[in-house]
């Protein structure tokens, strides 16, 4: 089961946080984009090259700290086939370098257009990925050809609770009913729930899980209530403003059930203030191997103070 590896990979690491690899091209530093300008005439070719070197930097730099990196594929598609190119490289080469790939899709469609989305990112049709984000907002039928391919070691994150500040304006609609869980993000944790019932792993959690944002902390409470064994996807933290503290109700009493994301706040970590004083330019992934390790032991910190630290 994919969630059993990745449970074993957060073990291993001791370490339950994701690096986000969204390569804005303003992140990269600027002796690696000079060098790609002044070697392709084709702007759109020097940028692509130019991230995937930062890419592979960035892997070379934490593949020892953390378990998994989380690929935004909009930042590939951005420019185009040579950007989905580079997409590809960098997912083969983070799993070459033994890291789990929680690829940010978030695809959502309904019966043969979703079977052919789970077919182009699950069965090798155009990479080969661990798991994928998905959005369940055209109900079952767009969830299940991904859900599917659970059983062969694939994983899910449905969106329920995003970061974004007007998440809101639908997903906290509430509907009818006695319960005083009556949001739309709760139904959508029981649907959660509904849907990764046949994919429970060996260490009591589904392959089937849920994106649930940091900068909602108390909201994070009560869907945990209701997805006990669903692992939390956890974007926010960081440059969103969601704290350690504000994670720690994603897990478990064991210690388990979730993975914390952060994207620009470690990949872009050179660039404030105080990383800047202590490196060059030239040594950015020194910034980022500090960035992320800082991260790792706040998290731990904070679990441990809670009495849930599994390691």
């Amino acid at each position: 089961m994919f969630v059993d590896k990745l449970i074993e990979k957060i073990k291993e690491k001791k370490n339950p946080t994701v690096v986000g690899l969204d390569p804005r091209i303003n992140l990269v530093p600027n002796y690696i984009k000079e060098k790609h300008y002044n070697q392709q005439q084709d702007k759109i070719k020097a940028e692509t090259k130019a991230i995937l070197e930062y890419n592979k930097i960035i892997i070379d730099t934490i593949k020892d700290i953390v378990p998994c990196i989380k690929p935004q594929i909009a930042f590939y598609e951005a420019y185009g086939i040579e950007g989905l190119k580079v997409f590809k490289e960098t997912v083969e080469y983070g799993k070459d370098n033994g890291l789990i790939i929680i690829a940010d899709i978030k695809r959502g469609d309904i019966g043969s257009t979703a079977e052919a989305y789970a077919k182009a990112y699950f069965a090798g049709g155009f990479v080969d990925l661990d798991s994928v984000t998905v959005s369940p907002y055209l109900g079952e039928d767009s969830i299940i050809p991904f859900t599917d391919f659970c059983s062969q070691d694939k994983g899910v994150f449905i969106l329920d609770k995003t970061s974004n500040k007007s998440s809101k304006d639908l997903q906290d609609l509430e509907i009818i009913s006695t319960d005083k869980e009556n949001k739309i993000y709760h139904v959508m944790g029981h649907l959660i729930n509904k849907w990764g019932s046949s994919y429970i792993g060996r260490y009591g959690y589904s392959s089937v899980g849920a994106v649930v944002g940091a900068t909602y902390p108390e909201e994070m409470k009560s869907l945990r209530r209701i997805m006990d064994k669903a692992f939390f996807l956890v974007p926010g933290y960081g440059a969103q403003g969601g704290s350690a503290e504000d994670v720690v109700d994603a897990f478990n009493d064991d210690g388990l059930g979730a993975v914390i994301n952060s994207s620009r706040g470690i990949i872009g970590a050179y660039q404030k203030k105080e990383y800047q004083s202590k490196y060059s330019e030239k040594e950015f992934y020194l910034a980022i191997r500090e960035a992320a390790l800082n991260m790792r032991d706040d998290i731990n910190k904070e679990l441990k103070k809670c009495k849930k630290l599994a390691w």
